[in-house]
C-alpha cells in the first residue's frame, strides 16, 4: 500500500498494529478462503500486523459472523482508529459485519464482480477503503488496518462477517424477523423519505417519498439491489451494522437516502452494476416491499443523477413481490409497523446512534455468526448466496439497522441500479437484510472523526513548527503563537504544498488559504501585540516590499537582512540594527513580535494614510425605512427604541473611554428625511430631499454628531419617528439614493463609516437603482438561471466602486415579505465588505429578540475601515484568486471600505515555479486600515508550510473542512456564470480525481471494488455531497430566489468553522446533560433520532430543538414545564425558565451555541411528525433531501463509480 496510505497518518483511528492481520475475513463469497485474501490492496497498508485493537474492529474473521466478536470488534471500539461513525461506541459493537465481507457481488459491487473481496477492515490506516459494499462497494480503510482505515469504522465498514455473504445461505440474519419489533429500536432508520415513512411509521410524506420511491434508496438499494437481499438474511449482520435486528433492513427508510444522490449526474445509479438479480428478491430488500421495488427499478439508477431519484422507479411499493422471498417480506412489514425509526433507537443518544443499540440488540441475535438473526425472514433466502448475502437490505438510507447487511452491500446492485429505485418505503427497516446496502455505520463518520481529533488535541497547538496540521475547528484548543499565525487567523487547505505545477494538477487538491485577518481570539490568547518602528515606518524588504518576520535572515553581523519571499538583500536602518548571537538570530528577537510571533500590528506612518493625511475617526449613519409595510411590522419602533441603549456601545479600542464614532439619522420611504440633531437645538429638526434623482446632503453642520453631546436630542428624535410614520400609507421605496445619501455624507465630513440600513420592500419608486420583480421560478435549471444570481443593473455597482473609494461600508437589514432582489441590493455591502441580514416575513414578538442581538453585535463589534489587504508569497507560487466580500481594482489588492472580526477571505494560490522542500513555502496577508478610534495600522499575518515531491505527503497533510470551504466559495461564485449542474458536475468531478489520484499514486494495490479514501479526506464526500445538496446548488420547491441569493452571499464569508456547522449541522442528544461537557454528537440522519429523546440541531443560523413523540414525562417537565407532549407550544423562541438542573443546563448550551456564531440563532421547537419536520428534515444532510440530493450512502457510491471511471 501506499506509503501513503499509511502515512497519512494513523489516522484517528488507529492504525492497524502490525500484528494485526485482519481475520481475514471470509470471503463473502467464498472467494477468499484466506483471511487476508480477500484484503484488497490497502491491506498492505496495514500489513497484517498489526491489529489494531485486536478485536476491535476486528475484522470479522472469516467466519462470518465475527458479530458476536466482532463485538469487540466494534468498530468503533477500537481506538484504532476506526473510524466508527458516529458514536458508535456504544453498542456500536456489533460492528456491521463488516465490510470484510466482500459483499458478494451479488450485489452488483460497483466494482464489479468485486463480491468476492472481503473487505478487510483494517486497510490502510490512511485511507477508507470502501468497497464496492456499498454499492458493490465495500468500505475500507485501507488496508485492513482494523481501526487504521479510518473507515473500518463500523464494523460495518468490513463487514466482517464474511460469514455475512458467505453466508449467503445461511440466514444469518434471520434477524429479519425480529427485526419487525426491532425495528422500532431501530428507530434510527429512517433517513431520507424512507425515513419519513419509518418515521411514522406509516408511509413516507410523500415529499420524502419522492426520493425515495423514486430513487429507493438509491444508495442502499443499488447495493441492496436484489441480490442482496438473500444476503441479508444471511448477514449477520454484525450486531454492529443495525443496531436492530434486521430492522436495520429497515433502514429502507434510508434509501431515501439515495436520492440525494440526485446530485450526481443522472448517470446511472451508481453502483447498479447489473440489473438486480430477480432471483434476490428473496432478498427482501429490507425495506418494504417498495423496496424491492426499488430493485427492480432499476431504472432508478438515475437517482444518482442529481436531480430525479424519483424517477427512479416505481415506488417502493413497487418492489417484486418476488423480491422478497418469502421472509423476507415479513420483516419488512414489521418495520412499517414501528411507527417511526426514531423511537426505535433505543439508545438514541449513544452515539452509536440508536442503530447501534439496535445493533446491540442486534448482536445478541446473530450471535457470533451473524446468523444469529432468525433465520426467519431475514434469512429469508439464504439462497441468494450469490448476493453477498448478508445484508439487509438497507434501504436507502437507512442507516441504522438495516446497516448490517450493508456491509454486503453487494447485492444491491448487483444488477441492480437501484440508485434511482424508488426506495422502499418504511418496510425496509426490518428486512431489509438482503439489501445490500452500504452500511452507513461502515462508512466514515464526522462524529467519530471529530471526536478522535479532540480526544488527540490535549495540549496547546504551537505554531512554531512548519507544516504542522493544527486541531479541526471543532475541537475546543489554546494556540501559542511560536513564529506561524494562529489557525484562527489562517487554515490551509494543503500544509505539504506540491514542490511543482504537474504534480499539483495532478492531485487535483485545491491550494488555497482561508483568512480571518481581524479574528477574535479567546480570552486565554493575547491578541497581536502593536509594534510602533518610529517615523520611518515599518521595516520592509526594499524589492518586494514584504514586511519585517521571522522569515527574514539577518547577515553580516545583522548589518542586512534578507528576505524570505524574495531573497532581496535590504539594508537594516541605523535605528533598528542589533547584533546576533551564535546563532546568527538577533539578539532582541525575542523582544520583538515581529521577529518571533506569526501575526502582529504596526502602527503605520501619514505615507500609508490616504491623500497622505491621518484619518478622521468613523461615523455610524442609520437609515430607517419608513413605508407602509416598516411601520406595521413594527420595525420602525423596535430599531428607534433600540438605538437610544444602543448608541452608547458603539465600537472603542478602550472600554474606559467613550466612543470617537459620530453618528447620524435618515428616514426614507420614496423620498429621504434628515435629520438635525446638533446638541444646541431644543427639537431635531426634519429636512425632506424629494428629487432622489440628484441625491445631495441638506445640511452639513448638525447631521454627524457626538452621542454623548447630542444625546436629548437624539433620543427626542427617536420616540418621535415611530409617532410621525404611524399613519403613513406610502407603500413605495427608493434605495439607490439612500445609500447615495450616506455615501455624500460621509464625503462632506472626509471620514470613513458604515451605514445601516434597514429596508423592507423591492424598490420599485422612481428613482436611480429602481428594479422590477423578475422571480421566475421556470428559469430554474434552465441556462438562464444563472442570471438570476446576477445584480439587475449596473447602477449599484458603480455605487459599490464609489462607496470603496470613500470607505463607506454598507450593512444591509432586509424585512421582507416577498421578493426583494437580494442578488442585487446586495451588491453594495457585499463590494464593501459589508454584511446582510434578512428576516422574512417579520414579526416582532418571533423575530424580535434575533434581529436585536444581530444589530447589537453589528454595532459594536471591532471593525476597521478603508482597508486594503495584500497577500505576498514566496517565489514558485502566487495568490491568482480571491472569494468573499470584497472589491478588487486590480489583481493583487484586496479593497475593503469596511472590514469587521467575522470576514474571511479565501484564497488560492498557483505554481509560478517549482518549490523546494528544504525551504517550503511562505505567505504572508498584511491588512492596513484605519481602526475605530481613527488609527492607521497594518496588521500582518505570516505562514510557513512544508513542500513535497511524494503525493503521498500531500494527502498525509491536508484538512478537508479548509477544502470544502474552498469548494463551497468556488461553486457559489461559479452559479454567477454557469448552469448549477454543471457546477455540481466540476465538483464531482474534481473530487473524484483528488480520490482516484489517491488511489493510483498512494493507496496499495487492490481490488477495484474497493473504494480507498486518504485518512485526512475520508470526510471529503460526505461533506462535498453537502454542498452539492445546498439550497443554493440545489433548491427545494420552496427556496425562493432571494433565500438562494442570500446564503450564496452570506457564505462567501464565512470562515472554516462556519461552513462546517453549516454544511454538516450539530446534531446533539439530550438525554442527560452532564455538568460541563455536551452529549456527544450524533449523525445527521433521520435513523439517528430516537421517538423517545430530545435532540438538539445548530447549523450556525438556525437553532432546532426536536421533540420525540414517546419523549418521557419527565423529560418534558424539565424543559417546558409540562407533562403532555400536546401540551408543548410549537411557536415559542424561548424556552421556560425553570428551577431544575436540565433545564438550567439546556438553556446554558444554548447559549453557549450562540456565543460562538456570528449571527443570533432563534430557537425553533420542532414535535415529530408536525409540519415543521419538514424544515428540521432538511438539514438531516446524511440522508436524501426533498430536492432530489443524494443520501451519504447513495454518494460515496457514485464517487466510488467516478473514481473507477477515471482509473480504468
Amino acid at each position: 500500500m501506499n506509503v501513503n496510505q499509511h502515512t497519512p497518518m494513523a489516522s484517528p483511528y488507529g492504525q492497524p498494529q502490525p500484528g494485526y492481520n485482519p481475520p481475514g475475513y471470509a470471503p463473502l463469497d467464498a472467494g477468499y478462503p484466506v483471511p487476508y485474501a480477500p484484503y484488497n490492496g490497502p491491506a498492505s497498508a496495514y500489513q497484517p500486523g498489526a491489529q489494531p485493537q485486536g478485536p476491535a474492529r476486528g475484522p470479522p474473521t472469516s467466519g462470518a459472523p465475527p458479530v458476536s466478536a466482532p463485538q469487540q470488534y466494534n468498530q468503533y471500539s477500537h481506538s484504532q482508529g476506526d473510524m466508527p461513525n458516529g458514536p458508535q461506541p456504544m453498542t456500536q459493537a456489533p460492528n456491521r459485519t463488516p465490510v470484510s465481507q466482500p459483499y458478494s457481488q451479488g450485489a452488483v459491487n460497483m466494482t464489479g464482480s468485486q463480491s468476492s473481496y472481503p473487505q478487510h477492515h483494517g486497510s490502510q490506516p490512511t485511507m477508507h477503503q470502501v468497497t464496492n459494499q456499498m454499492t458493490g462497494m465495500q468500505i475500507n480503510s485501507g488496508p485492513p488496518t482494523p481501526a487504521g482505515p479510518g473507515y473500518v469504522p463500523p464494523h460495518s465498514s468490513q463487514l466482517p462477517l464474511s460469514t455475512a455473504y458467505s453466508a449467503a445461505p445461511s440466514p444469518a440474519y434471520k434477524q429479519a424477523p425480529p427485526p419487525a419489533s426491532s425495528a422500532p429500536t431501530q428507530l434510527p432508520t429512517p433517513r431520507g423519505p424512507a425515513t419519513s415513512q419509518q418515521y411514522y411509521g406509516g408511509p413516507m410524506p410523500p415529499s420524502q417519498q419522492p426520493f425515495n420511491s423514486s430513487v429507493p434508496p438509491a444508495s442502499q438499494q443499488p447495493f441492496t439491489s436484489s441480490a442482496q437481499p438473500p444476503p441479508s438474511s444471511q448477514q449477520n449482520f454484525p450486531p454492529s451494522s443495525f443496531s436492530g435486528p434486521v430492522p436495520p433492513p429497515s433502514q429502507g427508510p434510508a434509501p431515501p437516502v439515495s436520492p440525494p444522490q440526485q446530485s450526481f449526474p443522472p448517470t446511472q445509479p451508481p453502483f447498479s452494476s447489473a440489473p438486480p438479480p430477480s432471483s434476490q428478491p428473496a432478498f427482501i430488500s429490507g425495506p418494504p416491499p417498495p423496496g424491492q421495488g426499488s430493485y427492480q427499478p432499476r431504472a432508478p439508477p438515475p437517482s444518482s443523477q442529481p436531480g430525479h431519484f424519483p424517477p427512479p422507479g416505481p415506488p417502493p411499493t413497487s418492489a417484486p413481490p418476488g423480491q422478497y422471498p418469502g421472509p423476507m417480506p415479513p420483516q419488512q412489514q414489521p418495520p412499517p409497523s414501528q411507527p417511526s425509526p426514531y423511537h426505535s433507537g433505543p439508545s438514541p443518544p449513544r452515539v452509536q446512534m440508536p442503530p447501534t443499540s439496535m445493533a446491540q440488540s442486534n448482536h445478541l441475535p446473530p450471535g457470533p455468526q451473524g446468523q444469529p438473526c432468525p433465520p426467519g425472514p431475514l434469512q429469508q433466502p439464504p439462497s441468494q448466496p450469490g448476493m453477498q448475502g448478508g445484508y439487509p437490505p438497507q434501504q436507502n438510507g437507512a442507516f441504522g439497522q438495516v446497516r448490517g447487511p450493508q456491509p454486503g452491500y453487494a447485492g444491491p446492485y448487483p444488477g441492480q441500479p437501484n440508485y434511482g429505485a424508488p426506495p422502499p418505503a418504511p418496510a425496509p427497516a426490518p428486512a431489509p437484510a438482503a439489501q445490500k446496502r452500504l452500511d452507513p455505520d461502515s462508512i466514515p463518520s464526522p462524529i467519530q472523526v471529530i471526536e478522535d481529533d479532540r480526544a488527540k488535541s490535549t495540549e496547546p497547538f504551537t505554531t512554531g513548527v512548519r507544516g504542522q496540521a493544527p486541531p479541526l475547528v471543532t475541537t475546543n484548543f489554546q494556540v501559542k503563537d511560536q513564529g506561524n499565525a494562529s489557525p484562527r487567523f489562517i487554515r490551509c487547505t494543503a500544509y505539504n504544498m506540491p514542490c511543482t505545477a504537474d504534480m499539483a494538477k495532478q492531485s487535483q487538491v485545491p491550494l488555497a488559504a482561508v483568512i480571518k485577518p481581524l479574528a477574535t481570539l479567546p480570552p486565554d490568547e493575547t491578541p497581536p501585540y502593536l509594534v510602533d518602528h518610529g517615523e520611518g515606518g515599518p521595516i520592509r524588504c526594499n524589492r518586494c516590499k514584504a514586511y519585517m518576520c521571522p522569515y527574514m535572515q539577518f547577515i553580516e553581523g545583522g548589518r542586512r537582512f534578507q528576505c524570505g519571499f524574495c531573497s532581496c538583500v535590504t539594508e537594516v536602518p541605523q535605528h533598528y540594527f542589533q547584533h546576533l548571537d551564535h546563532t546568527g538570530k538577533r539578539v532582541d528577537c525575542y523582544d520583538r513580535p515581529e521577529l518571533s510571533l506569526g501575526s502582529y500590528e504596526f502602527l503605520a506612518t501619514v505615507d500609508y494614510c490616504k491623500n497622505n493625511k491621518l484619518p478622521q475617526p468613523p461615523a455610524y449613519i442609520f437609515l430607517i425605512d419608513v413605508s407602509y409595510n416598516a411601520v406595521k411590522s413594527g420595525m420602525v419602533n423596535i430599531v428607534c427604541q433600540e438605538l437610544k441603549t444602543l448608541l452608547d456601545y458603539l465600537p472603542r479600542e478602550n472600554p474606559e473611554t467613550d466612543s470617537v464614532v459620530r453618528v447620524g439619522f435618515v428616514t426614507y420611504n420614496k423620498v429621504l428625511h434628515f435629520y438635525n440633531v446638533k446638541a444646541s437645538l431644543a427639537q431635531p429638526q426634519m429636512l425632506v430631499v424629494s428629487d432622489v434623482s440628484d441625491m445631495f446632503v441638506p445640511l452639513l453642520d448638525g447631521f454627524l454628531v457626538n452621542v454623548n453631546e447630542s444625546r436629548l436630542v437624539i433620543e427626542s428624535l427617536l420616540d418621535q419617528i415611530p409617532e410621525m410614520f404611524a399613519d403613513t400609507r406610502e407603500t413605495e421605496t427608493v434605495f439607490g439614493p439612500v445609500i447615495q445619501a450616506g455615501l455624500e455624507a460621509l464625503k462632506a465630513a472626509d471620514c470613513a463609516g458604515k451605514l445601516f440600513v434597514f429596508h423592507t420592500s423591492l424598490p420599485i419608486a422612481e428613482a436611480p437603482g429602481k428594479l422590477k420583480n423578475r422571480e421566475d421560478k421556470k428559469l430554474i435549471g434552465t441556462d438562464k438561471e444563472k442570471s438570476l444570481f446576477q445584480p439587475q443593473a449596473g447602477f449599484y455597482n458603480t455605487l459599490a466602486k464609489e462607496c470603496v473609494a470613500q470607505g463607506c461600508c454598507v450593512d444591509l437589514f432586509l424585512f421582507p415579505n416577498q421578493f426583494v432582489d437580494v442578488a442585487t441590493l446586495a451588491v453594495v455591502p457585499v463590494s464593501t465588505g459589508g454584511s446582510v441580514y434578512k428576516y422574512t416575513y417579520f414579526q416582532a414578538p418571533s423575530d424580535q429578540e434575533r434581529f436585536l442581538n444581530d444589530l447589537r453585535r453589528d454595532v459594536q463589534k471591532l471593525v476597521g475601515f478603508d482597508a486594503v489587504m495584500r497577500v505576498r508569497t514566496s517565489t514558485g507560487i502566487r495568490a491568482t484568486d480571491f472569494y468573499g466580500s470584497f472589491f478588487m481594482s486590480n489583481t493583487t489588492d484586496v479593497e475593503l471600505a469596511g472590514l469587521d472580526c467575522d470576514k474571511a477571505f479565501t484564497v488560492e494560490f498557483k505554481h509560478d515555479d517549482k518549490l523546494s522542500e528544504e525551504t517550503g513555502a511562505l505567505m504572508q496577508c498584511a491588512v492596513l486600515y484605519t481602526s475605530c478610534s481613527g488609527q492607521r495600522r497594518l496588521r500582518v499575518h505570516n505562514m510557513a508550510v512544508n513542500c513535497c515531491s511524494q503525493l503521498a505527503d500531500l494527502y498525509r497533510n491536508c484538512e478537508t473542512d479548509t477544502i470544502i470551504n474552498f469548494f463551497s466559495k468556488y461553486a457559489f461564485r461559479g452559479v454567477l456564470t454557469n448552469q448549477t449542474k454543471a457546477v455540481r458536475d466540476t465538483l464531482i468531478n474534481q473530487c473524484a480525481q483528488i480520490l482516484a489520484c489517491y488511489r493510483k499514486n498512494c493507496a496499495s494495490p487492490s481490488s477495484a471494488g474497493q473504494l480507498i479514501l486518504p485518512e485526512c479526506m475520508k470526510l471529503l464526500p460526505v461533506y462535498l455531497n453537502c454542498v452539492l445538496k445546498s439550497d443554493v446548488l440545489l433548491p427545494g420547491a420552496d427556496v425562493s430566489l432571494d433565500d438562494r441569493a442570500y446564503l450564496r452571499q452570506l457564505i462567501s464569508g464565512m470562515d472554516v468553522s462556519e461552513t462546517h456547522v453549516f454544511f454538516y449541522p450539530r446534531l446533539l442528544p439530550l438525554i442527560k446533560l452532564e455538568s460541563e461537557s455536551l452529549p456527544m454528537a450524533v449523525r445527521d440522519s433521520e435513523e439517528r433520532l430516537s421517538k423517545g429523546g430530545v435532540y438538539i440541531l445548530e447549523t450556525g443560523l438556525h437553532l432546532f430543538l426536536w421533540v420525540g413523540a414517546s419523549v418521557q414525562q419527565e423529560l418534558l417537565l424539565n424543559i417546558f414545564g409540562t407533562p403532555s407532549f400536546s401540551q408543548i407550544d410549537p411557536s415559542m423562541v424561548n424556552l421556560p425558565e425553570l428551577d431544575n438542573p436540565f433545564s438550567q443546563r439546556l438553556r446554558e448550551i444554548i447559549e453557549s451555541f450562540r456565543a460562538q456564531r456570528p449571527r443570533y440563532m432563534k430557537l425553533m421547537v420542532v414535535k415529530q411528525e408536525d409540519k415543521a419536520e419538514l424544515i428540521f428534515r432538511h438539514f438531516l444532510v446524511e440522508d436524501k433531501s426533498a430536492s432530489g440530493g443524494a443520501s451519504y450512502v447513495d454518494f460515496l457510491c457514485h464517487m466510488h463509480k467516478e473514481i473507477r471511471q477515471l482509473l480504468s
